[in-house]
């Protein structure tokens, strides 16, 4: 899908080519010091700064507005009095409109603003896809990031300005995050050897937890001590300065980067020889469609992002309005479930590629073996938090311990578009964030729908829908779903945009 060869994924049998092995030791040596791993760890930190920049508004907004009604808190227990939560968020709003000024917007306002990220979303992720696997991810990826973070910087500017400023700066902001997002797949088509594949898409893809942990951490106590205003330029400023490390440091083919060495550059390129050049703008489409491993990656996509969009978007609001915590302890308890998710995700990614590279256990095993645990455990520990709410430590462990789980998931149906379809990683990957997006849009006001209509059994009936949605999924997967390249995504296509 680009102006050079392209390279194929192999699986593991390419090891019995000699000449690959003697390619292949001697960089195996070299561990987290090669460049393909710096490359890994430059787009964490891309990520780390994406997933700040996404959920800054979410903790700022308190803060920006005159008023909060703790009415809108569902679920609230009842054998805690009220009081002292409610006198503790009146003392802080208090302290948040002294270092920055306030906005009277209405909740409906602020749920517009909040969504107003995702309104680009459905339709940037395939262009966004299929233009980085044509002309490269290094511009498409650092332009997104650039576009992202500067518009970060101007967000306290454009409240100022208006509603409507700020919704049309938070579209725009939207899309250039899907860039980033959707286009860095691509970089791992020419980088990644297939028996490392996971561990270098999960040490980048951490990022997003990571970035998820330190904004729950800290936002708050960013907001409260120095002023709203403040989260938006600090982490508009951590993009601007992975920009500077993106640009010089990246490059889309091993071929063209002027700092790995011969052996490294060699045992990629053998590693991948395998691929054949095609006509990179071709998308056989209508084979996508009959594709049945394709649509199990789909749906699987669909249903574990419908949890992860749950959690996302309601571990603060379970913490603090079910278990009663405070503001800063709300924070620090939700960021919990996210830094062990970020250590899991990589330790998953290293497992999975030990399993492979020593041939323990087939490629598609791996990637059902590791969707299955990390759905069934995830899901089952989620279903009892209900019935021990009263146990702040209880709830915290089933968090943790469902997080940990779901992670497993990186290595296993998340990253499988890269086995059965290399060249068209960009595009898939671009579909799947379609789906992702759905998901994420669904969830959430399902979620909402249920705690608003039953307060006492609402929060059963999200974690039930939550855990009935993946265990579908995981049942298509686990019946539809292939790791070897498929043939449609070898042979040449016609049909074009």
């Amino acid at each position: 899908m680009s102006t050079g060869a392209d390279i194929k994924a192999i699986e593991g049998d390419i090891s019995n080519d000699g000449n690959l092995n003697m390619a292949q030791e001697q960089p195996c040596k070299k561990g987290f010091c090669s460049v393909r791993h710096g490359l890994a760890f430059v787009l964490q930190l891309c990520n780390f700064s994406i997933y700040t920049q996404q959920m800054n508004l979410s903790i700022a907004i308190p803060a920006m507005v005159n008023t909060t009604t703790t009415s809108s808190l569902p679920n609230a227990s009842t054998e805690i009095p009220s009081a002292d939560p409610h006198d503790y968020w009146n003392e802080t709003l208090k302290e948040f409109e002294a270092l920055a000024p306030a906005y009277d917007w209405s909740p409906e306002i602020q749920g517009i603003i909040l969504s107003s990220l995702n309104y680009g979303s459905f339709l940037a992720p395939i262009p966004t896809g299929y233009v980085a696997g044509i002309f490269g991810a290094k511009y498409v990826v650092g332009v997104g990031l650039l576009i992202s973070s500067v518009l970060t910087l101007f967000i306290p500017l454009a409240a100022d300005a208006g509603v409507a400023l700020l919704i049309v700066l938070r579209v725009i902001q939207g899309i250039a995050q899907v860039m980033v997002l959707t286009g860095q797949y691509s970089i791992w088509v020419k980088w990644a050897p297939p028996v490392e594949r996971s561990q270098l898409t999960t040490i980048a893809g951490s990022g997003s937890m990571l970035g998820t942990f330190i904004v729950l951490l800290v936002g708050g106590l960013i907001c409260q001590d120095i002023g709203w205003p403040y989260i938006f330029y600090i982490f508009g400023g951590i993009g601007c300065a992975c920009c500077l490390l993106w640009f010089p440091l990246v490059y889309d083919d091993p071929g063209n980067h002027p700092f790995i060495s011969t052996g490294e550059k060699s045992y990629i390129l053998c590693s991948l020889s395998q691929q054949d050049r095609l006509p990179g703008w071709s998308l056989p489409i209508k084979a996508m469609i009959k594709s049945l491993p394709l649509w199990a990656i789909v749906v699987s996509y669909f249903c574990e992002y419908w949890l992860f969009s749950t959690i996302m978007a309601y571990t603060p609001t379970y913490i603090s309005s079910v278990l009663q915590a405070s503001l800063r302890d709300s924070g620090m308890l939700s960021a919990l479930p996210f830094v062990v998710g970020c250590i899991c995700i990589i330790l998953g990614g290293l497992l999975a590629d030990f399993l492979l590279s020593r041939k323990i256990l087939r490629l598609v095993t791996i990637r059902k073996l590791f969707t299955a645990i990390g759905v069934l455990f995830s899901s089952g520990v989620l279903v009892p938090l209900p019935w021990v709410r009263s146990s702040l430590s209880s709830t915290m462990v089933l968090l943790v311990l469902s997080s940990a789980f779901s992670s497993l998931c990186e290595s296993g149906a998340i990253v499988n578009f890269l086995d059965i379809a290399p060249r068209y990683a960009g595009f898939l990957k671009g579909l799947l964030q379609v789906f992702a997006h759905i998901a994420g849009a669904i969830s959430p006001t399902a979620t909402g729908f249920f705690i608003s209509q039953d307060s006492e059994f609402g929060w059963r009936n999200v974690f039930l829908v939550a855990a009935a949605v993946n265990i579908s999924g995981l049942i298509i997967y686990l019946i539809f779903g292939r790791a070897e390249v498929q043939d449609w995504a070898n042979k040449q296509a016609f049909t074009y945009f």
